[in-house]
């Protein structure tokens, strides 16, 4: 699913939802400029998807059009595929990398971060019978899918064979902090982005 794809179906979901929402509010949801998203309103009338109607104290309601709900079908089934196909290939990804780390006798994990991605991993370690120590987390202190929930700091006072970043957006910085906390680079595994 392309971008635009993406942001159609982020606009025409959020207008289903309220229909006298703002282009101001609905700028900061989608982390866009308020011009753009007015562009984007504007594209989505010309294609027939939304109506806007002007109603009194110069607010605007917009309401989906049949056009427009089967677009947000389409693009919601679209949206579904691409994160199922995803999802498959973070899984193969996973097991590869912790297959690696397995055979050579490691069998013991942490794992920074606390996303959907650290949920999928905590689920492939399951699957491969592998212990998972802990979460490492600057946001998230207490449990984690009943598992403790460190700052990266305390990882100098646990046990493990292998830290699997599950945190794609920033693995540089992430990998620096580990680092600098004293996990051993040998120690820290990063699922490669590339097939």
């Amino acid at each position: 699913m392309n971008i635009q794809g993406q942001r159609d179906l982020q606009l025409l979901s959020a207008l289903e939802q309220d229909s006298y929402v703002t282009q101001r509010s609905l700028a900061t949801h989608m982390g866009v400029a308020l011009g753009l998203t007015n562009l984007y309103l504007k594209r989505l009338a010309h294609k027939g998807y939304i109506k806007a109607t002007t109603i009194p104290s110069h607010r605007i309601k917009y309401l989906l059009t049949p056009r427009g709900l089967a677009e947000k079908s389409k693009l919601t089934f679209q949206h579904m595929q691409y994160s199922l196909s995803y999802y498959r290939e973070m899984r193969k990804r996973l097991k590869r990398e912790l297959s690696k780390v397995s055979q050579a006798g490691g069998k013991r994990f942490v794992v920074y971060g606390t996303s959907e991605l650290a949920e999928l991993t905590y689920l492939t370690l399951r699957e491969m019978n592998l212990m998972v120590v802990g979460f490492v987390s600057d946001t998230h202190s207490g449990t984690f899918l009943s598992h403790p929930s460190w700052p990266v700091e305390a990882l100098t006072q646990r046990t493990f064979d292998a830290v699997l970043i599950s945190d794609l957006t920033d693995a540089k910085t992430i990998l620096a902090q580990l680092i600098q906390a004293g996990v051993p680079k040998t120690k820290i595994v990063t699922p490669e982005l590339k097939k």
